[in-house]
Order: structure tokens, then sequence, then C-alpha cells
């Protein structure tokens, strides 16, 4: 697998209604949505989630109505202005948000307002390829 990102300086994605940056995030709130989405998904393996990975970096919210269903927690990288989406989750209760793609889509519109060069994303998944500005970093070490 190669690792990938978005130059989001070739986006043109707007900004979801329904989210904003989580001050003080729940860890429980958040590991129940994390646990849902990991059920749902069958993972065979998962890492945990960390409070220490919520408490020390920026944890985007995504709401249904008025109840909270899905999360991202992204690093910065102020000094290169870059963002890492290392952790995404939802709960997939009302399945045509799309809240998979639909936040990534929000986060380049986010995060290139307020100046950021790149959102990296991780492996290469195939839905990541659709995403305007998506961009592969050359070979993968682990192959």
């Amino acid at each position: 697998m190669l690792e990938c990102r978005v130059d989001l300086k070739k986006t043109s994605y707007s900004q979801l209604d329904d989210w904003e940056v989580l001050v003080n995030p729940s860890y429980e709130e958040l590991l129940l949505i994390y646990n849902k989405y990991c059920a749902y998904k069958n993972f065979k393996s998962v890492c945990p989630l960390f409070e220490e990975e919520i408490s020390k970096n920026e944890v985007l919210g995504y709401y249904d109505e008025d109840k909270l269903v899905a999360f991202s927690i992204i690093v910065k990288y102020d000094s290169q202005k870059s963002v890492w989406a290392d952790q995404h989750a939802w709960d997939y209760a009302n399945p045509k948000l799309r809240l998979g793609i639909n936040s990534l889509q929000n986060e380049c519109a986010y995060y290139k307002s307020l100046g950021y060069n790149y959102l990296y994303l991780g492996s290469d998944d195939e839905y990541k390829y659709k995403l305007e500005g998506f961009e592969l970093l050359g070979k993968s070490w682990i192959d």
C-alpha cells in the first residue's frame, strides 16, 4: 500500500453545516462511536482509541440533528502547513449522511480555509482516489 494526501490548493469543497471543532470532547462518547464503527465494519483487529490521542489533537465532531454521530482526530503540523487525518469513525445509524467521504471533503475545505496546504490520509484506499487534489506519495516501505 502507498501513502496518500490531498493537495488542498487543488480542491473546491465547501464546509458542511452540522459539524464543529469539539472543545474538551468526551472520551466515553467518542469511544462509543468508535466501537460502533469497528463493529459495523467488522474489523478483525483494531487499535485502541487512546484518550491522549483525543486530548492532544484537534477533534472534529459531526452531527445528525443534535446528536454527535461521527468524529475525526486531526494532527496539525503548523510548521509544515499540513494536517494528518489520524482517525475517523461514525456510527452508521444514518448511512445516507455518507460521513466517510463527506467528512473528508469538509476537512479539506476547513483546513484549506485556515491556510493549510496538505491533508495526509494514510493508506491509499480506493475511495480516496475520487477526492479532488488526491496524490500518491512514492514507494511503500511496508510491502
